[in-house]
């Protein structure tokens, strides 16, 4: 029997808590590369499916992404309420309850999935009960105001420590397993806000 496929979040934040400015610039995440590349590789080669949402799908078009995210091995699903009529190839444009949608991608065989992002659905997912893991690499690096890892609501989630790394650059990596209550995912609401 093969286990679940997890959702994971992989992302990097400023110090103070943000994933881009408010306008959606990343220029301060430039720096130079390290051995290994935070584990990136490593991580790209345990999913085969990505998760947008609209906005961020939209600012890595303008980044130069090809429409197929990170390579051709790899299924996007964007989340938006405003779809375009011909996504490029390898991308599916989402408008369902993400408890249903999720139910329907972990029932499917395959890798483990990767939660890019934005702010707005990671949060919907999370207050789903859909995302089981974080990855998330801090760096050394304040930038004030922007857009923060998870959009703001009231919540209370607790994330259990896996494992923790500091490379030579001062940005410290945290891996984290979202807590569940009683061995279930909590619901709430009815999961559709996307961005």
């Amino acid at each position: 029997m093969t286990s679940e496929r997890k959702i994971i979040v992989f992302i990097a934040t400023s110090a103070d808590g943000y994933i881009a400015r408010p306008d959606g610039d990343v220029k301060w995440l430039d720096r130079p590369r390290t051995a290994g590349d935070y584990g990136m590789g490593a991580f790209l080669r345990s999913v085969d499916t990505i998760l947008w949402g609209r906005k961020t799908y939209d600012k890595a078009l303008e980044f130069g992404e090809s429409g197929g995210g990170f390579g051709e091995n790899l299924r996007n699903y964007v989340f938006t309420h405003r779809p375009t009529a011909a996504p490029p190839p390898g991308v599916e444009f989402v408008n369902e309850p993400i408890a249903a949608f999720a139910k329907r991608l972990r029932g499917t065989p395959g890798k483990n999935i990767w939660m890019m992002g934005g702010g707005g659905i990671i949060a919907s997912f999370l207050d789903q009960g859909e995302i089981d893991e974080f990855v998330i690499h801090v760096v050394p690096t304040f930038i004030g105001e922007g857009i923060p890892l998870i959009a703001p609501r009231h919540r209370l989630v607790s994330l259990r420590l896996l494992s923790s790394r500091r490379y030579a650059d001062g940005v410290v990596r945290l891996h984290y397993a979202v807590e569940r209550q009683a061995g279930r995912r909590p619901r709430r609401g009815s999961g559709v806000r996307h961005r």
